[in-house]
């Protein structure tokens, strides 16, 4: 098996808590050197966030797996000269700070690419670095609403929800991870030079809204909220049973002939009006009513077995315990486990996408606050003394 596809690549991580850090953690899952820089002290919020053991977070423990830490205080001279330092060897550098906070560090895109022509630098904001709204603060929740999400999540007539997961920041860190691979594809296979790759939370949600717009501009159509369904694609709901919600898609038009058989309703399964999908959403209340009619009588695991002996696609609503002691999950090795600085085994979700010559790996546990500062400044050169000197500036940790 050959070996991890990233390994040569350094990448110098100045973001914190979730887009910029999840990005790097993408390329650090695949063999990439990651120099995660953290304030002196403090570290990155994300370290306490959510439930705590031993004070460190367990979120930590995913997010900042395959990574180094070092203390920089970015304020000073004297850790913006550490950037720059360290930039000069580095593949990619990525940030995910208010736009304008490198440049009034000194180290802005032009200042870096003067330094190293063949640097990368993914700066991913909540409104893009260009545009009337840059310099707005911007989380993902914002993201989220901007992009359209938020207006279609939840039910008719009630407040709209959010998906439980910041998908703004992980996303826009997938689009982010996307962008270095193809700029070092463009600087390495191509004969180029480093460039900046400009991600928004707002319009990596937005790449993501299907027909959305398209509808907009030509019938003037806003999709409304719609709860569980999927509004013009039916049937694809969650039907009540007796033990809870069941998820059914018969939306192919043969799937939903043997889904109206297995129900006993072949009197809508035969309806040459409903044999194709522009026919059912014109009916998708009454179709609905009669899958519902059926599951509500039945328990999830009957509605299920029935649906995958007709070859219907159907399936429970996990909760992480479902997750975490599902058999598919198991077999395919998509849950790995790591054990802590404290200790405790925490297990996370595998390295994604599956590669089958160069698959990524969990090869470190996260890293303690400044574990790697002494070794990492080290080799970009910094002997003892001048470490020892930065110290008792507060400029390194």
């Amino acid at each position: 098996m050959a070996g991890q596809i990233l390994a040569g690549i350094r990448v110098l991580e100045l973001g914190q808590l979730i887009a910029g850090p999840f990005a790097a953690k993408t390329l650090a899952d695949f063999g990439a050197q990651v120099i995660k820089i953290e304030p002196p002290g403090q570290g990155d919020p994300l370290r306490k966030w959510r439930l705590l053991h031993e004070g460190t977070s367990v979120w930590w423990e995913a997010q900042s797996r395959n990574k180094q830490s070092v203390c920089v205080d970015l304020r000073q001279q004297e850790g913006q000269d550490i950037v720059r330092l360290l930039a000069r060897e580095a593949d990619v550098l990525i940030e995910n700070f208010r736009p304008g906070t490198l440049e009034k560090w000194g180290l802005s895109w032009e200042a870096l690419h003067e330094l190293n022509p063949r640097l990368i630098m993914l700066r991913i904001s909540g409104y893009g670095q260009t545009g009337p709204k840059a310099r707005e603060p911007g989380f993902a929740a914002i993201g989220e609403a901007m992009a359209g999400l938020r207006y279609l999540n939840g039910e008719p007539g009630r407040a709209p929800v959010r998906a439980g997961l910041s998908l703004g920041d992980t996303i826009a860190g997938l689009h982010g991870a996307l962008g270095v691979m193809l700029a070092l594809y463009q600087r390495d296979a191509r004969g180029g030079v480093g460039q900046v790759i400009d991600t928004a939370l707002y319009e990596s949600l937005f790449n993501l809204s299907e027909s959305l717009l398209p509808e907009y501009s030509v019938f003037g159509a806003v999709r409304e909220p719609a709860g569980a369904s999927l509004p013009g694609i039916a049937p694809s709901n969650a039907y009540p049973c007796q033990d809870g919600y069941v998820l059914i898609a018969g939306n192919g038009d043969a799937i939903y002939t043997r889904l109206m058989a297995r129900i006993g309703r072949d009197d809508l399964g035969q309806d040459p009006a409903l044999a194709h999908n522009d026919g059912r959403a014109r009916r998708v209340d009454e179709i609905d009513a009669a899958i519902g009619a059926w599951t509500q009588q039945r328990q999830i695991d009957d509605v299920l077995a029935a649906m995958l002996e007709a070859g219907v696609p159907a399936g429970r609503i996990y909760s992480v315990a479902d997750i975490a002691k599902d058999p598919h999950y198991r077999a395919r090795n998509a849950i790995t486990s790591m054990k802590s600085a404290a200790g405790v085994q925490v297990e996370m979700p595998a390295v994604f996408p599956y590669l089958s010559s160069n698959p990524g790996a969990v090869r470190e546990r996260a890293p303690t606050l400044g574990e790697h500062t002494d070794a990492v400044l080290a080799s970009a050169g910094l002997t003892e003394a001048q470490r020892a000197a930065l110290r008792a500036k507060g400029v390194i940790a």
